[in-house]
């Protein structure tokens, strides 16, 4: 893949054989982000755990507490005087039974992330096949599907973040902007990672923690020491 200039200078400012502990690694991600924009900065935590099988399924979510530098768009299924809590919470948008053919038909898809009050599950179980393709199927794991609307949209907007395997067994997870200070980064990421380690699977052997990189949007990987998260 052939890559612009910007990006070979950039990478040449990172050892690919070196494992860098967190402040180094957050310092390089800011030095080596050039886009135009304010790219975010990724984290890309690779599990010693098989995904596959239930049991060591890795899945939760936990408020940065610099929040992500993201608006996001939250998106509530709720009735009753849910939807006036709801509302008051900050939601952007909130409703029932009617938001299925606009999401299903008409591809509506101005949300970030779905919550839903588990009565209203049955109706949002109906979308299952549009919202999970697209990780939004609310999840009581995540703390989207609550009666206590208020608590989750206010999680989601102060920086709620949710994070889960992917098929190669990789958390693939926003820990915020380049514009954030180092300081500021290193403590959304240590956060995210002591998330991570305490849902570690009982059923998880060998090395649980494979490997972890840190990279902005348009960035190189740098590769962080995972013997150093303390």
């Amino acid at each position: 893949m052939k890559r612009g200039k910007k990006y070979t200078e950039a990478a040449k400012l990172v050892d690919r054989g070196t494992l860098y502990d967190v402040a180094d690694a957050v310092s390089l991600v800011k030095k080596t982000a050039v886009a135009k924009f304010d790219e975010t900065v990724e984290a890309h935590v690779r599990l010693g755990v098989d995904g596959r099988h239930a049991d060591q399924q890795v899945r939760g979510a936990v408020v940065l507490p610099h929040g992500t530098g993201k608006t996001v768009r939250v998106l509530v299924f709720a009735k009753g005087d849910k939807v006036a809590e709801a509302e008051a919470a900050g939601a952007d948008y909130v409703g029932g039974e009617e938001l299925i053919p606009k999401i299903q038909n008409d591809g509506w898809f101005e949300f970030d992330v779905v919550v839903a009050t588990p009565d209203m599950m049955g109706v949002v179980g109906r979308l299952g096949r549009v919202l999970g393709p697209k990780g939004l199927m609310p999840n009581p794991k995540a703390g989207t599907v609550t009666m206590d609307v208020t608590k989750a949209v206010n999680d989601i907007k102060a920086g709620k973040i949710e994070y889960r395997l992917d098929k190669a067994n990789i958390i693939h997870c926003p820990v915020g902007k380049v514009s954030f200070t180092e300081e500021q980064l290193a403590e959304n990421f240590k956060t995210l990672m002591d998330a991570i380690i305490k849902a570690k699977p009982s059923s998880a052997k060998g090395t649980y923690m494979k490997s972890i990189s840190l990279a902005s949007s348009m960035g190189p990987g740098i590769k962080v020491n995972p013997q150093k998260l303390d």
